[in-house]
């Protein structure tokens, strides 16, 4: 692998690898999990109704279908054109016909930088591998919500399933670089003051780009703030009981923190009480 390219070889996976795919040109990437002897769990919405905008990008833009016709199904997988959620494939009906791609972690900002697309790496610090593993199975099980192509879309299953990371607040874009690099472009032309301080091409383009660079940056899981991390079975708890992601994070922190603090008067009291005797 290199700065511009994370392409790796099957014999190279290890189980618990972030692994993704481009779709259709390089427009978009399917993400997933590899948990070793050729398989992978992955987050889909099945094929003609792949993300949840009513328009017609919902067919261009985030298709995370596995793709073998209805005619000629896989022979291990069966036709998998109408299943979604979270699914157990091979890993050609995860490739689905592209090349193999390792997502990397813990990348320090400046080769954070310098991949212009995102969706490819993060900041943020891996679990061991049966962490991952546990979680991604677990949800095999469990499922991952509703997917949505800003909020909660594959790329966001496999980065929770490598951090247990999840953002707890509803005022921005999910765990995902491909999104967060959509909005960042489109804040860059569209939105930044400082594009009024030059009129040459080349200088609207360097303030349009350092704009999308910072944006990518700080909207990076191992860079925001209103992250925590949620064991898999407290989310899906939250989930069953029909919380919110957002309000189901706050909820579990909320929890922890009172646990805590419970802990913490119940060793002052012990401590007091030691003392008296």
């Amino acid at each position: 692998m290199g700065v511009l390219s994370n392409k790796i070889e099957r014999d190279k996976l290890k189980p618990g690898d972030h692994i993704y795919s481009w779709r259709h040109g390089y427009l978009y990437a399917h993400h997933g999990i590899y948990v070793g002897e050729e398989n992978v769990i992955h987050f889909t919405r099945g094929g003609g109704q792949e993300i949840g905008t009513g328009t017609v990008l919902d067919r261009l833009l985030v298709s995370s279908s596995s793709s073998h016709p209805t005619d000629k199904p896989c022979p291990k997988c069966g036709d998998l054109s109408r299943v979604d959620g979270v699914i157990s494939s091979c890993i050609d009906c995860f490739l689905s016909g592209g090349a193999l791609y390792l997502f990397e972690y813990s990348v320090n900002p400046a080769v954070f930088l310098a991949k212009p697309r995102g969706g490819t790496c993060t900041l943020a610090m891996s679990d061991p591998p049966e962490d991952v593993i546990h979680r991604a199975s677990y949800l095999l099980q469990n499922g991952f919500g509703v997917y949505h192509i800003f909020m909660n879309n594959c790329e966001d299953f496999a980065i929770y399933c490598k951090t247990g990371l999840l953002v707890f607040t509803s005022i921005s874009v999910g765990r995902s670089g491909q999104a967060a690099s959509l909005l960042a472009a489109t804040s860059a032309i569209l939105s930044s003051p400082l594009r009024f301080l030059t009129t040459s091409f080349s200088g609207l383009a360097a303030v349009g780009y350092g704009m999308y660079c910072v944006s990518r940056l700080v909207s990076d899981m191992g860079v925001r703030r209103d992250v925590k991390k949620v064991p898999v079975e407290s989310l899906v708890s939250c989930s069953a009981s029909g919380v919110q992601e957002p309000e189901a994070v706050t909820e579990i922190a909320e929890s922890l923190v009172s646990c805590s603090a419970s802990v913490i008067n119940e060793s002052e009291a012990l401590t007091k009480m030691a003392k008296e005797e």
